[in-house]
């Protein structure tokens, strides 16, 4: 029971904090957790999905409450990754949150959301289903893999 307790935590702790500006890789632990088996994948998919998109709604709170901070002399300039993901939501609005799972950026899109003030809703089903999408596809592709790999052996 601690042990999955603390596997379970673990797991959302780690997608949590690979939601936010913290280098993390929730995928790899995943793909280990299903590799090694005991867990089931449903429930693996539904606490990574949920710690990952709480971390994406902390950045999108951070914008909506303080990015007015962003250029004062204590809290630094804008990175060239917001910049990036600013003119990539002015584009395409909040589709482009559809995009949040993805690597460098996914993370600062959720910020500009916040800074633009995008209602929290919209957000949070958007993201939802977009984070949730990328854990199904990384577990539909490991346990294809693993199977197949059990197959050759």
């Amino acid at each position: 029971m601690v042990l999955e307790i603390s596997v379970y935590g673990g797991l959302f702790f780690t997608a949590f904090l690979a939601a936010t500006f913290f280098p993390a890789q929730s995928e790899i632990l995943l793909v280990s957790l299903l590799l090694a088996g005991g867990y089931p994948p449903w429930a693996l998919v539904l606490v990574a999905s949920a710690g990952n998109t709480m971390g994406a709604m902390l950045n999108w709170l951070i914008g909506f409450r303080f990015m007015h901070l962003l250029n004062t002399k204590w809290f630094g300039q804008e990175t060239k990754a917001l910049q990036k993901a600013q003119r990539w939501y002015h584009r395409y609005g909040r589709w482009s949150l559809l995009m949040s799972w993805a690597p460098i950026v996914g993370d600062p899109l959720t910020l500009v959301a916040g800074i633009l003030k995008e209602p929290a809703r919209p957000v949070l089903a958007i993201v939802l289903f977009a984070k949730t999408a990328r854990y199904i596809i990384v577990t539909v592709l490991t346990l294809q893999g693993g199977a197949y790999a059990g197959n050759i052996g």
